[in-house]
């Protein structure tokens, strides 16, 4: 391989092109750059304004490697083994979801309806890898949060981020199916997060990224709201009198979701709110 082989922008306009092809993500250049950022200690601006330094014939290698995982399909979170969320980052696993840009709405929600109301118990049911407990626990410090999942191996991952962004101490974990570990200990909320699975099982399954990700995380059961609708039944008998809870959904879910809330918590003012593309993604239920 001659030199010019191994110039930063050779080597970055080859990959986009391969990853663009394989049409495996919507962006095979940020993509791209985040693994040559890895290899490189260099940051975005960096690797676009030296395209003729050279790399290392050890860090071509290394990213000749993480390449052909991306190529297969391996989201560059997990081959990063980190995802920035909202203003913090976190490590993930393939025992958890990568958080997601559409979640950090529905923190948006929680914190603004915290900001006035002082020493709250707020829940992140499903909490993956601690993204929204952890983040929410940050911005709120006179917040009690809990975290819940079925999953011990995802609790662990949430449990190192949370020291990892020294709230170990803030946020208390529990393991167990939705909201039951509450219910069990008579805990009465103020404010509950989930971004639960909301795919059907048949789509779950067809998903690429079912290769990686935890199905546990994907399967919403037959029509994909099985965990939702359990949910939504349980704020009966854990909420507080005054209360929000805030559940994220699969576009094109709200009008079903909606009819859900308003026959299982009928007291309660239910609404959809949006996403910035347009799509139904947040359920908002509140009790004055």
């Amino acid at each position: 391989m001659n030199s010019f082989d191994f110039t930063i922008g050779a080597i970055r306009a080859t990959a986009i092109a391969r990853l663009r092809e394989l049409s495996l993500t919507p962006t095979p250049a940020l993509d791209c750059d985040l693994l040559l950022a890895e290899v490189t200690g260099f940051d975005r601006a960096y690797l676009l304004a030296h395209g003729d330094s050279l790399l290392s014939e050890a860090q071509a290698a290394y990213f000749g490697e993480y390449l052909e995982r991306a190529a297969g399909g391996e989201p560059i979170a997990y081959i990063l083994g980190r995802r920035s969320f909202y203003d913090l980052e976190f490590v993930v696993t393939p025992d958890v979801l990568i958080p997601r840009p559409e979640t950090e709405l529905l923190l948006e929600q929680a914190l603004r309806w915290t900001e006035i109301r002082g020493v709250v118990t707020a829940a992140d049911v499903g909490t993956g890898s601690g993204a929204l407990a952890v983040t929410f626990a940050f911005h709120r410090p006179l917040t009690r949060v809990i975290a819940i999942d079925q999953s011990e191996a995802a609790l662990k991952v949430a449990m190192h981020n949370a020291a990892k962004n020294g709230l170990a101490d803030r946020v208390h974990f529990l393991q167990g199916d939705l909201l039951e570990p509450v219910q069990a200990m008579g805990m009465k909320l103020n404010l509950v997060m989930a971004n639960l699975p909301y795919i059907p099982t048949v789509e779950a399954r067809s998903l690429p990224v079912s290769c990686y990700e935890p199905m546990l995380a994907l399967d919403g059961g037959a029509d994909g709201l099985d965990l939702i609708r359990r949910l939504l039944i349980q704020l009966n008998h854990v909420c507080a009198p005054q209360f929000l809870a805030l559940l994220e959904f699969g576009a094109g879910q709200g009008e079903a979701i909606l009819e859900l809330a308003r026959q299982s918590v009928p007291e309660a003012i239910a609404e959809i709110l949006y996403d910035y593309a347009g799509h139904d993604r947040i359920l908002r239920v509140e009790n004055n």
